[in-house]
């Protein structure tokens, strides 16, 4: 049965790292969840308790200069690291919970770092979720980039659900990031996916990629090439009409929820 939720924090690859665990003393599997850009894991109260319910212990980070975790905020200046401190807490998980195995969740930008998080340490994933990945290109960067100065411009939140009860939380909500892009971080985002790019594939994990047939802030073309560049198998594709970048936060989020959960059970036992 899930519990309250728990907050632990470590020192990380280059702050202070804060993350939470949804506790489940009856728990099937591990599920770690990586959030997306400028904003917190506060946001995932709903996917965590579903999936806890579902039988999973669930653990999801504060990035390196997001939420309550330390660091500039959403500087990242290279991402190695923030798979780095992934890897922390799938590494406390597992040692907490031996023998369960292990589900990887990444929404967005997280989405990049589990790719990333799977080329590196594909050994420990019994399987993986992708939400709206940010993969193969984004020409949302590219085009800040070659920007002489990197706009402030607010985002959109109508492009995030067709629930605008969910743009209006996220524009009130003081632990996510409503300031512009940071260069370096869009560097080190272009850099980091130039590195997935080159391999190595991901053939033989099994994987989920969810993504909105409206999303305007990851546009799922941009996507398709990444996933195809990177070979996943077997891989299973839910593409929601209509639904814009934030399928757990979708009008029909509990169709999305249910079929993230019979895909991780399915690939861990459960």
């Amino acid at each position: 049965m899930a519990q309250t939720t728990q907050e632990h924090h470590f020192a990380g690859a280059t702050t202070d790292i804060t993350y939470r665990v949804w506790p489940n003393s009856g728990a099937r599997q591990v599920v770690v969840l990586a959030h997306g850009y400028g904003e917190h894991v506060g946001r995932y109260e709903d996917v965590a308790g579903f999936l806890a319910h579902r039988g999973g212990v669930v653990a999801a980070p504060d990035h390196a200069g997001h939420g309550r975790s330390g660091g500039e905020r959403v500087l990242i200046e290279d991402y190695e690291p923030v798979v780095d401190d992934l890897h922390t807490v799938v590494t406390r998980m597992r040692a907490e919970h031996p023998g369960l195995p292990v589900a990887l969740v990444g929404h967005s930008m997280g989405a990049m770092i589990a790719a990333r998080y799977a080329q590196r340490h594909r050994d420990e994933l019994a399987c993986l979720v992708l939400s709206g990945p940010v993969l193969g290109s984004w020409k949302a960067t590219t085009d800040l980039l070659a920007a002489e100065e990197i706009p402030n411009d607010p985002l959109d939140v109508s492009t995030l659900s067709r629930d605008p009860e969910v743009g209006r939380v996220y524009a009130e909500d003081p632990l996510v990031w409503h300031g512009p892009f940071k260069r370096p971080t869009l560097e080190a985002l272009d850099r980091a996916l130039k590195v997935i790019n080159d391999g190595p594939k991901l053939t033989g994990l099994p994987t989920l990629w969810l993504h909105g047939a409206d999303d305007r802030l990851v546009p799922i073309d941009e996507t398709r090439a990444g996933i195809e560049t990177l070979e996943f198998d077997p891989l299973i594709t839910h593409v929601y009409d209509e639904a814009r970048h934030e399928v757990f936060n979708e009008t029909n989020s509990h169709e999305v929820l249910a079929t993230t959960a019979a895909f991780i059970d399915a690939n861990t036992g459960g």
